[in-house]
């Protein structure tokens, strides 16, 4: 244990941002340098509060079972080092976590029972961003080579991790990528000011230092030889397993009169294309722009959030995030118990920044003129014997030049490779998977989203993982040595 007092001595304390009008004059990460630099003053008291407790409830919270406690030991005791080799040797990617993971450890901290959690996620891009900084993080290249090959498709966390964890166990792993650069939503679904590419870039360097081939451009699925790609029957004939990370990409929709207007998109097609600009030469004519209109996103997570910032820096009028579920508490609601995450008010970074937020509101109608939308009707609703209600006389009509449908997604595409295989799915459409993630073909497996449902990058990783294991059992005739840190049954109690 750090300090037997950290917890009641000190307070969570957590890094500064820059100024709201300094970042959204950029694109750069909203804290100044790396948020692990910005965080080195404090991390070590922060680390300090840990109770390093008999029955560590942080590490149920995290579906990775990081060791919370060891290095959040290591750290008050300067032991840099040792602290980043505990980290990884949970977690592949502590910097995309870091960033990117809303921490369900920390709403399972037993110090939270009482008093704010420790700020693990603070600690844990502190260690990673402390060791790329002092070129701690080297590749890790096998020591022998099992002439098995592995084809991974997708480049997302899943596709990522499944593919170093197979490459450092002595397999030949190639990852598939459709899109023109390596990543999946890591690439072009999180905004440079959640996550800078340079941090992805050089965890991808790592990779193909450690022996991972990378092959982007690549669609795969039925007749996509004609086009440079591949077919799931050239895969299974060249690799001797398939691994597919492929996400969820079918967007939840919202078929309501005036759908077909212009300027309604999809959220994930909004972002994409304000990511692909900032690194291309000159920006495309058909890009989705927010500057000078007035925004609507209709959804209230994270994706929604990430429109948010994008549209304020691009220069939007105004914007405005719809949510039909009511406003949730500031504290713990008595029916989400500790350690359970709870659904509570929570203040990104974007929404420091401006906009607007409405809660229990439902849209009936988009508006328009000359085939382009320029608004919205929607009302007030609410909760009455567990159904959404309208209330009356509360609807009215919102200005809106551009609309994002932020609402999730719904399940991977049913065609393309998933058809061809004749992969079965389950009830939610789904790849279904069997105990050791490989799916109702032998020989494919699935990690992720595609398999899971639209999920956190934690569990994205944490699945990637997972599958490597039962890839590599299988490789190996039931003699890995690969971790599986979500068995089928946690796997099942907790999707």
């Amino acid at each position: 244990m750090a300090d037997p007092r950290g917890f009641i001595t000190r307070q969570r304390q957590l890094a500064e941002r820059r100024p709201v009008e300094e970042r959204l004059a950029d694109w750069q990460e909203v804290y100044p340098g790396t948020p692990g630099r910005a965080l080195l003053p404090i991390i070590s008291d922060q680390a300090s509060r840990c109770m390093d407790c008999g029955i560590p409830f942080c590490h149920t919270g995290c579906p990775l079972g990081n060791l919370i406690p060891e290095w959040n030991d290591l750290v008050w005791r300067d032991e840099w080092t040792n602290a980043l080799e505990r980290l990884h040797a949970t977690n592949n990617f502590p910097e995309f976590t870091g960033r990117l993971c809303p921490a369900p450890c920390e709403t399972a901290c037993v110090v939270g029972i009482s008093r704010e959690p420790v700020t693990i996620k603070n600690i844990e891009v502190s260690i990673i961003d402390k060791a790329w900084d002092d070129l701690r993080v080297v590749p890790q290249q096998p020591q022998w080579h099992s002439l098995k090959t592995v084809a991974v498709v997708g480049s997302g966390p899943a596709g990522l991790a499944t593919a170093q964890q197979l490459t450092r166990a002595g397999h030949t792993v190639v990852v598939y990528e459709r899109a023109d650069a390596i990543g999946g939503l890591l690439r072009y679904g999180i905004p440079e000011f959640k996550m800078e590419k340079a941090v992805l870039d050089r965890r991808l360097k790592q990779m193909r230092l450690e022996g991972t081939v990378f092959k982007a451009n690549t669609p795969i699925g039925p007749g996509a030889d004609a086009v440079g790609g591949i077919t799931g029957e050239q895969l299974l004939e060249r690799f001797d397993a398939v691994v597919l990370a492929i996400g969820s990409t079918v967007p939840r929709e919202l078929p309501l009169p005036g759908r077909e207007l212009a300027g309604i998109h999809q959220a994930m097609d909004y972002l994409t294309q304000a990511t692909q600009a900032l690194s291309a030469p000159e920006p495309p004519a058909d890009q989705i722009d927010a500057r000078g209109n007035h925004v609507v996103v209709i959804g209230g997570g994270d994706t929604s959030n990430d429109c948010l910032g994008t549209a304020l820096r691009q220069g939007a009028a105004s914007v405005t995030q719809l949510e039909i579920m009511p406003q949730p508490p500031e504290t713990r609601p008595e029916h989400q118990p500790w350690p359970t995450y709870p659904m509570i008010y929570r203040i990104a970074s974007a929404n420091e920044e401006g906009g607007e937020r409405m809660y229990a509101v439902n849209t009936s109608e988009f508006l328009g003129e000359d085939g382009h939308v320029t608004g919205l009707r929607l009302s007030e609703v609410r909760f009455e014997k567990g159904r959404l209600v309208t209330v009356e006389g509360t609807e009215r009509e919102l200005q809106a030049d551009l609309v994002l449908l932020a609402m999730g997604f719904v399940h991977p595409e049913p065609d393309g490779i998933v058809a061809e295989l004749g992969l079965e799915l389950d009830e939610r459409g789904n790849v279904q998977r069997g105990d050791d993630y490989q799916t109702s073909v032998p020989g494919v497996f699935a990690a992720g989203d595609c398999g899971r449902g639209q999920s956190l990058i934690v569990w994205a990783i944490a699945e990637g993982r997972a599958a490597a294991h039962g890839v590599d059992n299988l490789l190996t005739e039931g003699h890995s040595r690969l971790p599986r840190p979500i068995g089928p049954e946690v796997r099942q109690l907790m999707a």
